[in-house]
């Protein structure tokens, strides 16, 4: 008899496909696991300073403490350990999971011992840093293991829903945490948050291990070199990281000086509170939620190009503000439709970063995306500081406008408009010279010593720029801002001299693993099955 031809099984429907994402295991699990990874960003984000200024900490100590959140900016520099190294129990991430919740329950009880001792602030300093490295560590592993588990269909549920329960946690243990610590105590509300990590131990525990398991890197110098050489080896690479950086540079210029912004157009402070902290954040969490969803049904390439053209044009709302003057139904409104816009962008972005990952390296690529994903946010501040200096309110907001548009340009070169789900496939490598240790280490070198003129260069011109606002008559005096970087004075002149550094060190890094990626080292990658 002849053969028969085999009718390929047809995909499900949207509604059906997001059934199954909503009553899928994998889905419950990753949206339970982020309880306890906003938990600790509450608390040392918002409460501890809170606790500690009311309970009469000098101001400059209660400054310090937040230094502790740097831990969550700096995890890439160890997200390679935990590509590398398995812990003998629960899997390769869920493992690391269970590991740091342990050790986020005592030192969160540690806490609730010092709640009747404000005056051993270095002692809360101490711990809130080690809240924050083993919440960075949870959030390392948590990120790789969204990465592994998830099933691309189930990818855009997960982030909204993940993301909604990451901010209930963070406001449980922030400002909820400051409510009830008023009628009870600190030192059980302490007890309370830290109680809370054994349910999620629990989730750790039962939640499903990741099938079809991508081989571990065999060294320390793998896992931290090949994460840079697979995604450098993709196709459009460079320009898919300069998306990275763009797509949301419009929002995040608008959002910079937002609350100067209400200030100068005259609004009162109970109208900038509501409007910002509860009815943005509403907002925003939903169009997050919305957009994953939506994610999901549309495809992501239609999903990238309607977010992105909306949360540009979202700031057009601010513009009637700026022309208007007080008017609170149109602040709320324009916050509202800004806020959406904004969540709906994010969904579909961070459902990008998932598809984008490499499971062989989830930990240490995901970390590395995230920090460029809040690269823009940190650079936006004294951008817009200057620019709206120079333009005024209205004519900045306009600007935002103009700063979306390279985002979009940049979307056209891998997810064409029209596509609706763009495939990240890795790039077939010319066959070229191998380079050298020697000669990979030469043009690293140079690539940094380029970035750093360069951000030396960007830092001078800002310091120079605001003191020829401050100070007229003194000039606009360049080489004076590059002498004070070389010889710096105080902690502040000091954070921007290593600032500057770092940005050399990575474009070091980023320099020479765009040349191995180019010069054969990414096709051997792909051939040896790093997805």
């Amino acid at each position: 008899m002849p053969a028969s031809k085999e009718t390929p099984p047809r995909p499900p429907g949207t509604l059906k496909s997001l059934w199954i994402a909503l009553s899928s295991w994998r889905t419950a699990s990753v949206t339970l696991l982020s309880f306890s990874s906003g938990l600790p960003l509450g608390l040392v984000w918002i409460a501890i300073p809170d606790w500690m200024r009311s309970s009469g900490v000098d101001i400059r100590i209660v400054g310090l403490i937040t230094l502790a959140q740097a831990p969550w900016s700096f995890k890439l520099l160890w997200s390679p350990l935990m590509d590398r190294y398995r812990l003998p129990f629960m899997g390769r991430r869920r493992g690391w999971i269970a590991v740091s919740q342990v050790a986020l329950f005592a030192l969160t009880l540690g806490l609730a011992g010092l709640g009747d001792h404000p005056d051993a602030p270095w002692v809360v300093i101490a711990l809130a840093l080690a809240i924050a490295f083993a919440s960075a560590s949870q959030d390392i592993a948590y990120d790789a293991y969204t990465v592994d588990v998830l099933k691309k269909e189930e990818q855009g549920v997960a982030v909204g829903a993940k993301t909604a329960m990451y901010r209930f946690a963070m406001y449980l243990a922030g400002a909820t945490a400051i409510t009830l610590a008023s009628f009870y105590s600190w030192p059980l509300v302490m007890g309370m948050l830290a109680a809370l990590y054994l349910p999620m131990l629990f989730v750790a525990w039962k939640a499903p291990e990741p099938t079809g398991h991508a081989p571990e890197p065999k060294s320390l110098r793998e896992a931290v070199w090949h994460p840079f050489l697979g995604f450098l080896g993709r196709h459009r690479a460079l320009e898919i990281l300069a998306f990275v950086l763009c797509y949301k540079l419009a929002d995040n210029l608008a959002e910079a000086l937002l609350r100067p912004f209400l200030v100068d157009m005259g609004y009162s402070a109970l109208h900038r509170g509501v409007g910002l902290a509860t009815s943005a954040t509403i907002a925003m969490v939903a169009g997050i939620f919305i957009g994953g969803v939506l994610t999901t049904a549309m495809g992501l390439g239609h999903s990238l190009w309607a977010f992105g053209f909306l949360q540009i044009f979202s700031n057009l709302g601010y513009i009637l503000l700026a022309r208007t003057g007080v008017d609170y139904p149109l602040m709320y409104g324009a916050l509202a439709f800004e806020n959406v816009a904004k969540g709906l962008g994010t969904g579909a972005f961070m459902v990008l970063l998932l598809r984008m990952t490499q499971k062989r390296f989830s930990a240490t690529q995901y970390a590395l995306f995230s920090s460029l994903f809040a690269l823009p946010r940190i650079v936006s501040g004294p951008i817009s500081g200057f620019s709206v200096d120079a333009l005024g309110w209205e004519a900045f907001f306009w600007g935002t406008l103009i700063a979306g548009v390279p985002g979009m340009i940049l979307l056209q070169r891998f997810a064409p408009l029209g596509v609706r789900d763009p495939v990240f496939t890795v790039e077939e490598v010319r066959v070229r010279r191998r380079l050298s240790r020697g000669e990979l280490s030469a043009r690293g070198v140079l690539g940094g010593v380029a970035g750093t003129v360069f951000a030396a260069l960007c830092v001078a011109l800002l310091g120079a720029l605001g003191s020829l606002r401050d100070d007229p008559v003194a000039g606009f005096d360049l080489f004076a801002r590059l002498a004070d970087l070389v010889r710096p004075a105080g902690i502040g002149g000091w954070l921007q001299a290593l600032g500057v550094l770092t940005f050399g060190v990575i474009a070091g890094l980023m320099t020479a693993a765009v040349y191995a990626a180019r010069h054969g080292e990414a096709g051997d990658l792909a051939r040896n099955g790093s997805e």
